[in-house]
């Protein structure tokens, strides 16, 4: 019986991932990742943008490290998402 590594099973994407879509709701953040992820993180995590209303926390724009919003002076690395901060 031949034996397997568990890298054997699958393949990880040779470049790296990045945000390719961010969706704000009001209780949550939905980050579509280029590498085929979805993740959803609770609002409440970040202070400022839970405190800041729908048409700022709209005002963003996906960088090579993660999201920024100007008008809040509010950035989330990619990190954020993919790790447990908590």
């Amino acid at each position: 019986m031949a034996r397997t590594k568990l890298q054997d099973h699958f393949q990880r994407p040779i470049s790296p991932t990045g945000i390719s879509k961010v969706e704000m709701g009001s209780e949550k953040i939905v980050i579509y990742l280029t590498d085929g992820r979805v993740i959803h993180t609770p609002l409440s995590w970040f202070p400022i943008l839970h405190s800041a209303g729908p048409e700022l926390r709209m005002k963003y724009r996906i960088s090579p490290r993660g999201i920024h919003w100007d008008f809040l002076d509010e950035d989330i690395p990619i990190e954020t998402f993919l790790d447990d901060y908590r």
